[in-house]
């Protein structure tokens, strides 16, 4: 048996997954925040009752549900949703469609263009147009006629728009406890305000760090420019080996991470 009122879909979008699916779900109120799997749905229209089950959809606004038939039909979600009260299925039913069909002669095509319409007035249908002041249609189901007759004209529905996917996060590096030997570039002679003094401190900021032994993935490096390392006389572009401990400590001010702690056996490398 087949039903005149479907609204077949030109361009079903499919889940990835039955988790994607619990999701979407989820979004249109079809299942609770606390939900973990999918379920059944009942598809109510002038006294049938019909199981169906959410296959995909076509656009954020429009759902599609597959009675056990295999025929697919297009619906809003907030008309589904209302589908499934108990206050739903006791509004008084009209003449059926297929009866229509018959009398008027209609062809095939047109008689489910009707049953779509029809379906979609449905939906945008009040307590006040069907005595029953149980019923209570989503306001947000008016947008749905609309669709449905663009769908049966043959509009393609426009594609929902993915979110860009986020870039994954960098693992935080793991620094050694013991002191390191390094060698590495001096690339800027700084000062960096405190707090605690009338003057700021005297940095150096280091570049082309390399750790022997270890792969460290650090590309700039300071240190305090001491007066032990001040009688090295460096310059920009001085190439230095040391043995030093590494912490994580952000110089102010400065984009650089990493700090060298207690220096130690500093020369230059010529």
């Amino acid at each position: 048996m087949t039903y005149p009122f479907v609204i077949s879909p030109m361009l079903v979008q499919d889940f990835e997954s039955e988790d994607e699916l619990i999701e979407r779900c989820k979004e249109w109120n079809l299942l609770s925040t606390t939900a973990t799997r999918v379920k059944t749905y009942l598809y109510k229209r002038q006294g049938l009752t019909l199981p169906c089950e959410i296959v995909g959809y076509v656009d954020p606004q429009t759902v599609v549900i597959q009675f056990e038939n295999k025929q697919q039909h297009c619906i809003h979600p907030a008309y589904l949703k209302e589908m499934q009260t108990a206050a739903f299925g006791s509004r008084a039913g009209t003449v059926s469609e297929a009866a229509k069909t018959e009398e008027s002669g209609n062809d095939p095509e047109e008689a489910v263009a009707e049953g779509g319409a029809a379906d979609a007035v449905d939906s945008a249908a009040g307590p006040e147009d069907s005595g029953d002041e149980e019923a209570t249609p989503s306001m947000a189901v008016s947008s749905r006629a609309e669709e449905a007759v663009a769908i049966v004209a043959g509009e393609p529905p426009e594609a929902p728009k993915k979110k860009p996917a986020k870039s994954p996060k960098k693992a935080a590096l793991v620094l050694p406890e013991e002191k390191l030997q390094m060698t590495a570039v001096v690339k800027e002679f700084t000062t960096v305000p405190n707090h605690f003094s009338d003057n700021d401190d005297e940095v150096i900021i280091y570049e082309g760090v390399a750790v022997e032994g270890h792969d460290l993935a650090i590309d700039e490096i300071w240190s305090s420019h001491s007066a032990t390392l001040k009688k090295l006389e460096l310059a920009v572009g001085d190439t230095v080996s040391f043995e030093a401990k590494v912490v994580a400590k952000k110089l102010t001010q400065h984009p650089v991470k990493y700090k060298i702690n207690n220096p130690s056996k500093m020369k230059k490398v010529e």
